[in-house]
């Protein structure tokens, strides 16, 4: 059986390789869909990642699967043309985001950045800053980030509660049971958090979860960590609260977040630019996602995380 792959770079095409010798009748192009497609037929297309996809370079040829490289697809999925399978990145993307998330919450308890700007004014500056042991810590969201991010958490000697769709008690490896609240318990858990971790798809079911209102349940000095989606958070309730709780984003809404925009210099505010997915950990593991997938179309099977549609 032949099979065509095709990958936006020579880096990935390069990391499939990597995994050990392609089963015969496997081909992996580079084409990052900016020039005519290859064939009229490809089994796996692989897109570029976050916004550089050109998914109307799919029209008219026959494709098999749509691979995407992100865990979340709310933003491309109606893009994909229809009728064409598409799987997104569940398993890549959630150790890198988990580690950005823990370094995003120690960074704020222990002010780095306060730091960092005094060692680049060279002064010695000393403070008694917040730990992260023996905080409450409030996990909003506990899908494949939200249990990375717990994994973490459990050396930190943190009590850890979550909140989802649904109530249940949830096992995660290397931590136990978890207590799960139902979303609908949110308003009443948030005045006891001292540290609430976002890790909640985006959509209209999440859109500005945390409006004003929600921030002003929140305890003052708080922290509020975002790795999951900006629009999750209303970003102008925030600059609202003019530092009365804290925030930690890797995510924000707008993005890129224009120039003289005021959460620049929101008080309490420390942000990275959407980089949660984005380190050495990412292409071997979308690589070794891609050979899945080829694996699992010779041998007949449904695709690995599949997204209805």
């Amino acid at each position: 059986m032949s099979l065509l792959v095709t990958v936006p770079t020579a880096e990935l095409a390069a990391d499939i390789a990597a995994q050990g010798p392609l089963p015969d009748g496997v081909e992996v192009q580079v084409w990052d869909m900016t020039a005519p497609p290859p064939a009229p037929r490809i089994d796996i297309v692989v897109p570029s990642y976050l916004g550089r996809q050109r998914f109307s370079a799919l029209d008219g040829i026959e494709v098999g699967l749509v691979q995407g490289q992100m865990i979340g697809y709310e933003a491309v999925i109606d893009k994909v043309p229809a009728g064409v399978p598409f799987a997104n990145a569940a398993s890549v993307h959630e150790p890198a985001t988990a580690e950005l998330a823990l370094a995003l919450t120690l960074a704020a308890q222990r002010e780095l950045p306060r730091f960092v700007r005094a060692q680049d004014a060279g002064v010695w500056d000393r403070a008694f800053t917040s730990s992260l042991a023996d905080r409450r810590v409030l996990l909003v969201g506990i899908g494949g980030v939200g249990k990375a991010v717990a994994r973490r958490l459990a050396g930190f000697e943190t009590s850890i509660t979550a909140v989802a769709q649904t109530a249940r008690t949830e096992h995660v490896e290397g931590v136990g049971e978890i207590a799960v609240h139902a979303l609908a318990d949110l308003p009443t858990l948030l005045p006891d958090a001292e540290i609430v971790i976002l890790s909640l798809p985006g959509g209209s079911a999440t859109h500005q979860l945390f409006d004003a209102d929600m921030l002003a349940r929140m305890a003052d000095g708080a922290l509020l960590v975002n790795v999951g989606r900006g629009t999750l958070v209303d970003t102008d309730a925030l600059i609202a609260e003019n530092g009365r709780i804290r925030a930690a984003l890797d995510v924000m809404d707008p993005e890129p977040l224009p120039e003289g925009h005021p959460l620049w210099t929101t008080p309490g505010v420390l942000f990275t630019p959407h980089v949660g997915g984005a380190s050495t950990a990412m292409n071997p593991r979308i690589a070794a996602l891609v050979r899945t997938q080829i694996d699992r179309m010779l041998a007949g099977e449904e695709p690995a995380n599949l997204i209805p549609r």
